[in-house]
């Protein structure tokens, strides 16, 4: 029986580090395109149809933030491991922000980028799964796992998937603190020590869509010096 090998497309202007990254993804057999510069990105993605871009925050003409930007304005999900130099916060978040699903600072290690590959990888290969879970309702909170789908008031709440799948687990476990780790465990499938300002900022980034008030939010609660938690508000008023 054969298999269908995943397609990573390599995006970096540094040709030594997209060789490199070349070199270890055919490795562990993966099926490879590299491409140096923003503008070449959009025909490769027509034409090689990847299942993950690995992307440079920094390259010539456009940029990664503006790739992220525009694939997901497209409405294109694939996955987006963000690739940067810089040690500054703000421009890490500021590619998450536009879409990134994580992100990896200059220099790194090749086998700590294809853990966090297959790790995107296992987590698109469970998702067939989740078509037999039961919808949730929390308050005035719909989730429909199997449509991939969250309402709000019976409107649906515009989502990347690694925010529906962070709103699914917080769900799932509602009513149980759980640490940043365990998120980077459960959502990201990270068994390793992951950065967890990615889960903060997917936790702010879901505020600001369920959320009455992201300021003050009702449904996903910070337990202090310990992570987040999921409650019911509606339950909490029947009890008061």
């Amino acid at each position: 029986m054969t298999t269908t090998k995943k397609k990573i497309l390599v995006v970096d202007d540094e040709p030594s580090i997209s060789k490199l990254i070349e070199f270890n993804l055919k490795l562990v057999g993966y099926e490879v395109n590299c491409v140096y510069d923003g503008t070449s990105v959009f025909d490769a993605i027509h034409t090689f149809r990847p299942d993950l871009i690995v992307l440079d925050l920094m390259l010539p003409g456009t940029d990664g933030i503006q790739i992220c930007r525009k694939l997901r304005g497209e409405g294109n999900q694939v996955p987006i491991i963000m690739l940067t130099a810089l040690q500054d916060l703000s421009d890490k978040i500021a590619g998450l922000d536009n879409g990134a699903d994580d992100y990896m600072t200059k220099p790194f290690s090749p086998q700590e980028l294809i853990s966090r590959i297959q790790a995107i990888m296992r987590r698109l290969r469970m998702m067939p799964g989740m078509q037999e879970q039961a919808p949730i309702r929390i308050g005035s909170l719909h989730i429909r796992p199997d449509q991939r789908e969250a309402l709000l008031d019976d409107k649906p709440v515009d989502l990347t998937p690694k925010e529906f799948e962070l709103l699914l687990f917080l769900c799932r476990h509602r009513g149980r603190v759980l640490s940043r780790q365990q998120l980077l465990h459960g959502v990201w499938d990270y068994h390793f020590l992951g950065d967890t300002r990615i889960v903060d900022v997917h936790i702010s980034h879901l505020r600001d869509k369920i959320e009455r008030n992201a300021k003050q939010p009702e449904l996903i609660v910070t337990v202090r010096n310990v992570g987040y938690k999921l409650v019911d508000p509606s339950a909490n008023k029947g009890l008061a």
